[in-house]
C-alpha cells in the first residue's frame, strides 16, 4: 500500500520542478505558446506506440476532452502567462494549495464522499496557510490577474483529477490521452499566439521538451492516475498541498527568491495541516 503514497510524493518533486523549471522557461525566448507545443509534441513522440494500440472505442470524445484538457493546454498556457507576473512560489501555492479545497468540495458534490470534522479542520488550516503564503498579492492589482489565472488553472486540474477517478481510468490511460488531445487541439492554435522558437537556443528548447513533456507529462501523471486509483482524489490532493513548500525552497534555491515572514508561516501551515489530515481517522 506504499507504493500509492511513494507516487504521490514523487509527484510533489516533479510539479514543484515544474513550476520552477517554467517560471524560467517564460522569461527566456520561448512563449508560453511554445512550451506547450513542446510538452505535448515530446510526450505524444515518447507514448506513440500505445496510441496506436490503444483502444479509443472504449470511451466517449468527451470523457477524453475532460481528462485530457484538465491538466493539458489551458491548464499550462494559464500557469505560464501567470507565471510572467508571479514568483514560482506564489503559483505553487496558488495552484496546489487550492486543490485540498476544490477536491474535497468536488468528491462531495459528485460522489457524495463524507469527511471527518477532524480533516475538514486540516483542510481549513491549510487554506489559511495558502492565503498567508500569498503574501499580500490579492490586494495588488498589477498581479490580480496572474492570481486568477492561477485559480482557473487549479479548477482545470481539479477537473482532470476528479475525472479520473469518476470515468475509472488509469495511468495508462492517461498517459495516452492528455498527449493525443493536446497535440491533435493545440497544434493549429499555436499558430495564433506569439512564438519565439526561431529566437530560442537548443538550450532552452531541449530543458523544456525533456521535464515538460517526458518528467510532467509522462511520468508524473503516471504517478498522479496510480495514485488516485489506490488511495483517492482527495488524499492525493493534499500531498499536491505541500506543493507550496517544495517549491517555495526550490525557487528560492535555483531561481534567488526571497521567503517573507509570512511565505514562511504559510510552508509550515501547509505541512501541518498535510499531516494532520494524514493521520486524521477516516
Amino acid at each position: 500500500m506504499y507504493k500509492p503514497y511513494c507516487a504521490a510524493m514523487a509527484v510533489v518533486f516533479i510539479w514543484s520542478g515544474w513550476i520552477a523549471i517554467s517560471r524560467f522557461g517564460v522569461h527566456t525566448d520561448l512563449q508560453p505558446a511554445d512550451i506547450t507545443l513542446l510538452r505535448y509534441w515530446t510526450a505524444l513522440l515518447v507514448t506513440i506506440p500505445y496510441i496506436f494500440r490503444y483502444p479509443w472505442q472504449r470511451s466517449r470524445l468527451w470523457q477524453y476532452l475532460v481528462v485530457g484538457l484538465g491538466v493539458g493546454f489551458p491548464y499550462t498556457m494559464l500557469s505560464f502567462y501567470a507565471l510572467r507576473h508571479l514568483q514560482a512560489a506564489h503559483a505553487g501555492v496558488l495552484v496546489n494549495g487550492m486543490l485540498p479545497v476544490l477536491g474535497t468540495f468536488a468528491v462531495w458534490l459528485l460522489f457524495r464522499q463524507r469527511v471527518t470534522l477532524s480533516r475538514y479542520l486540516a483542510i481549513g488550516l491549510i487554506f489559511m496557510s495558502t492565503l498567508c503564503m500569498t503574501n499580500g498579492i490579492i490586494l495588488n492589482m498589477s498581479q490580480a490577474g496572474g492570481f486568477l489565472l492561477l485559480l482557473a488553472a487549479a479548477v482545470c486540474y481539479t477537473c482532470h483529477m476528479v475525472a479520473i477517478r469518476f470515468y475509472r481510468m488509469t495511468w495508462r490511460d492517461v498517459i495516452v490521452i492528455v498527449p493525443t488531445v493536446n497535440v491533435v487541439l493545440f497544434t493549429p492554435l499555436w499558430f495564433l499566439f506569439q512564438s519565439g522558437l526561431t529566437q530560442s537556443t537548443y538550450h532552452d528548447m531541449a530543458v523544456q521538451a525533456v521535464y515538460q513533456g517526458v518528467i510532467v507529462n509522462v511520468l508524473a501523471l503516471f504517478c498522479v492516475a496510480y495514485a488516485i486509483e489506490h488511495v483517492g482524489t482527495v488524499t492525493v490532493s493534499l500531498f499536491m498541498s505541500f506543493v507550496p513548500a517544495a517549491t517555495a525552497l526550490f525557487a528560492w534555491f535555483f531561481l534567488g527568491e526571497t521567503l517573507s515572514p509570512l511565505e514562511i508561516a504559510g510552508i509550515t501551515g501547509c505541512s501541518i495541516g498535510l499531516i494532520w489530515y494524514a493521520l486524521s481517522p477516516v
